[in-house]
């Protein structure tokens, strides 16, 4: 059996985020791998997999907030509001100055209210958005609200004369933002806002929480690629409870911790035992302590 574990996997562009959990399936010997969080076929970048007894930490990874760089080229709408899409329009946007494009930035950063991709993968009357849009029905998603942190221009660049793609303008970007962001979305409506259109040219996720890209494996190495123990990979998702044996076995049994709130510095939290092992995920309730998911100790080292 496949040691348990958080497998962070950078995925290269052209394949999708299951064709990646396929092949690490088949790398460690195991079906039990799930992600948490998916990219679309033109993204690269970080995908947290969790193995065997872990992807139990995933539904915590899930909601985390994220960071990505992305190309946005002004100019040119799709409809699909990404490259992989059909142009729909296309207006010079060789007009537009740092300035210009620096105040339409701003209102998209904070919290705001984003209608998400009609090509995404929500699902309306329990089927996926972009399925219903290449069927060609009409699909309306209601906005939602998410947080962009930071939504910083990078680089600013326009093509030469000569090059086919005059009157564009591609901006590098970087943008921190809470789950649920659409950075297809920021490229459509910071083009709407300046007049002439834009879509996504490129996106890279290079952040989930704590977990960075620098540490992923390349698709073609899963099978010697170093896991994050589920201890750890816990403790840097909700904090580290230190417990004793005598209080890990008491929680595995299903027993509170009498008077031990005072010793968390978060709730929920990792529950940690003098060997290293993950006891479980561990919340207040009142002044005690309580299991609020245990791992079973096979799935936990």
């Amino acid at each position: 059996m496949a040691a348990p574990g958080i497998l962070l996997v950078d995925k290269p562009q052209g394949i999708t985020s299951h064709d990646v959990v396929a092949r690490a399936r088949r790398a460690l010997g195991t079906r039990k791998i799930g992600h948490a969080g998916t990219l679309d076929p033109m993204a690269t970048g970080l995908l947290v997999l969790g193995v065997e007894g872990a992807t139990r930490l995933l539904t915590f990874v899930v909601g985390l907030d994220k960071t990505y760089e992305a190309t946005i080229r002004l100019g040119v709408s799709t409809d699909t509001d990404d490259a992989d899409g059909q142009i729909v329009a296309t207006v010079d946007a060789s007009f537009l100055d740092s300035a210009r494009i620096a105040e339409a930035v701003a209102p998209l950063t904070g919290r705001i209210s984003q209608v998400p991709s009609t090509f995404s993968a929500i699902k309306v009357d329990g089927r996926r958005a972009y399925d219903l849009a290449r069927a060609g029905e009409d699909v309306q998603l209601k906005a939602r609200e998410v947080t962009v942190s930071r939504f910083d221009v990078i680089a600013e660049r326009r093509p030469s004369t000569g090059s086919g793609t005059e009157g564009v303008v591609d901006l590098d970007v970087v943008v921190d933002c809470s789950s649920g962001t659409y950075i297809r979305s920021l490229a459509r409506d910071l083009g709407a806002a300046l007049g002439v259109g834009g879509h996504l040219t490129a996106l890279r996720r290079i952040r989930i929480g704590p977990f960075d890209v620098t540490r992923a494996a390349a698709v073609d190495a899963l099978a010697e690629a170093p896991q994050v123990p589920p201890a750890d990979a816990a403790a840097a998702v909700l904090g580290r409870f230190d417990v004793t044996a005598d209080e890990a076995r008491d929680l595995r049994h299903g027993k509170r911790l009498t008077g031990a709130a005072a010793r968390l510095s978060a709730s929920p939290t990792a529950a940690v035992d003098p060997d290293g092992v993950l006891v479980g995920i561990v919340e207040r309730r009142g002044a005690d302590v309580k299991s609020a998911m245990n791992m079973p100790e096979e799935a936990a080292r």
